[in-house]
């Protein structure tokens, strides 16, 4: 296949959502048609033993919530798909909104019964920021659910995009019988309760066959009234549109229940875009260069707890990766070569020998990467738009057992890598202090370090405001200013200087008395 095809046939999204929505639910049944799985997993069950497949890490199956982007790769009908399992808790917002630089399209799940929630509006706000094609997935019809039609308004009103439903829902909760395909203009029927595997047997009949009533009734005439009502209310799909993240295709389901989710897969592999360019500081690349580049958007410690592996998440742009091949690594200047480079099924690794744009390539990091690092067969590139976030929360971290220091000193290090959390050192006392953007992340930190590394930490409580990465042209008053604050001041994983702040007011007047001091909020990634 030439490289044109192959870019062709890729598609690269991520399934976002507020917490709870079903969106890991949704992957696994995407990942049960597409033939990648043969049995789904469930995010919180008592009677399936088997967990989510994109939930690997422990403390996920404890939760039963995502606290990581995982990545998932599969064939259906000739088109490979990777698909990019996000968390939907908040504190955990930073690796999702890193995950949307590195998709074509996203996939939208809302409740039924909810709604569109707080993060959903956030999240659609970095899609719309970027132009990301994106789709909505009405999930939990099998539930007493809003109506239809109210959905559809309130997804236009509050994520601010047109709307246009591709199926419709035949009742809902306990009465629910399934879901109407408006894109193919029929309907599947599931005639056995089979929700685990692919093997459910399926009837499929159009509006006007009379053995329908015989399937749906007594909502025969209800189903009807509203698809002339759908026909007559939104325009006819526009996929260019949708393509430049104008309009969003509309399903509804019940993916708990494999209601809906094949309808989706089969209208997302026509519809949804192959690999776009990508913009860096100098110039956009589009992903029929025949030159290499990737960009790493994600590290990840202990994917395989036995290994204490790293890995790092390339996103690949343009060009063919290919194993065993010198490649540039922009920030260092130095030329580098993989391998065992591995494609994902969550957390199983598989070595792959050719990559295409629209691939996530896992690369073993020995410490080497950061998030925002560029690969190319030469040329200087930086990618644009992988945003890095000010922590707002933070701790002092102690050792809880001394025998265990170099195992801590380890796995802090690891884990601030993975960009979730940040880690300073106290100029005054030496002290190592932990910034995160949620309050969770500390738990996840803990409970990691405990359990991937076999080392125990506690918190301390600290006042800080806001960190500060301070720099200045102006040797003088920025040795002056390290001097003066000095029971403030630290230093970053990286080595560079950090002003933490106590108070606003502290902040506001350290910027007015020294004009030439620059405070960013953010390290630069």
């Amino acid at each position: 296949m030439t490289l044109q095809e192959e870019i062709r046939r890729r598609r690269t999204f991520a399934i976002i959502s507020h917490p709870d929505a079903g969106k890991t639910t949704l992957t696994e049944k995407l990942l049960l048609f597409g033939g990648a799985i043969h049995v789904a997993g469930a995010v919180k069950s008592n009677k399936i033993k088997k967990g989510a497949t994109s939930d690997f890490m422990e403390i996920e199956r404890q939760r039963g919530i995502s606290v990581a982007t995982s990545v998932m790769g599969f064939e259906y009908e000739g088109v490979k798909i990777n698909i990019l399992d996000t968390p939907g808790h908040e504190d955990f917002a930073e690796d999702t909104y890193r995950t949307l630089t590195a998709v074509d399209s996203v996939i939208i799940v809302i409740d039924g019964a909810k709604g569109v929630e707080s993060q959903t509006r956030k999240l659609m706000n970095v899609c719309r920021m970027r132009k990301t094609p994106v789709m909505v997935f009405i999930n939990k019809l099998d539930r007493p659910c809003k109506d239809p039609f109210d959905l559809l308004d309130e997804v236009e009103k509050e994520l601010q995009i047109r709307v246009r439903p591709l199926s419709f829902p035949i009742s809902c909760g306990p009465t629910f019988k399934g879901v109407y395909n408006i894109y193919e203009q029929n309907l599947s029927l599931f005639l056995t309760n089979e929700k685990q595997t692919a093997d459910a047997e399926t009837v499929d009949v159009t509006l006007d066959d009379p053995a329908l009533d015989g399937y749906i009734k007594p909502f025969t005439r209800h189903l009807k009234d509203d698809i002339d009502l759908v026909e007559g209310v939104y325009e006819p799909f526009d996929r260019e549109a949708y393509l430049r993240g104008e309009l969003a295709p509309v399903f509804f389901g019940s993916a708990i229940n494999n209601f809906g989710v094949r309808e989706l897969l089969e209208c997302f592999i026509r519809i949804a875009p192959s690999p776009r360019s990508a913009t860096t500081e100098t110039r956009t690349i589009a992903p029929e260069e025949p030159k290499m580049t990737g960009f790493v958007f994600k590290i990840h410690a202990n994917m395989d707890p036995n290994h204490r592996d790293r890995i790092a998440f390339l996103k690949i742009c343009s060009g063919i990766f290919e194993r065993n091949r010198n490649y540039l690594h922009v920030r260092s200047g130095k030329q580098m070569k993989f391998s065992s480079p591995n494609a994902f099924m969550a957390e199983k690794k598989s070595i792959v020998d050719f990559a295409y744009p629209g691939d996530i390539v896992g690369l073993h990091d020995t410490g080497t990467f950061k998030i925002g690092d560029t690969f190319t067969e030469g040329e200087k590139l930086k990618f644009t738009g992988i945003p890095s976030f000010a922590p707002e929360l933070f701790r002092y971290i102690e050792n809880a057992d001394p025998l265990k220091f170099k195992q801590l000193a380890k796995g802090i290090d690891q884990l601030m890598d993975e960009g979730v959390a940040q880690l300073f050192t106290s100029q005054m006392n030496g002290r190592k202090i932990v910034g995160t953007v949620g309050a969770l992340q500390f738990e996840v930190i803990q409970y990691r370090l405990e359990h991937e590394y076999g080392a125990m930490c506690r918190y301390e409580p600290i006042q800080i405001y806001k960190a500060c990465w301070i720099e200045s042209d102006n040797a003088e008053q920025l040795a002056d200013f390290k001097k003066r604050k000095f029971a403030n001041m630290a230093t970053d994983k990286h080595g560079h200087d950090v002003f933490l702040a106590d108070t606003s007011y502290a902040l506001q007047l350290a910027i007015e008395k020294f004009p030439d001091i620059r405070f960013r909020f953010t390290s630069e990634v």
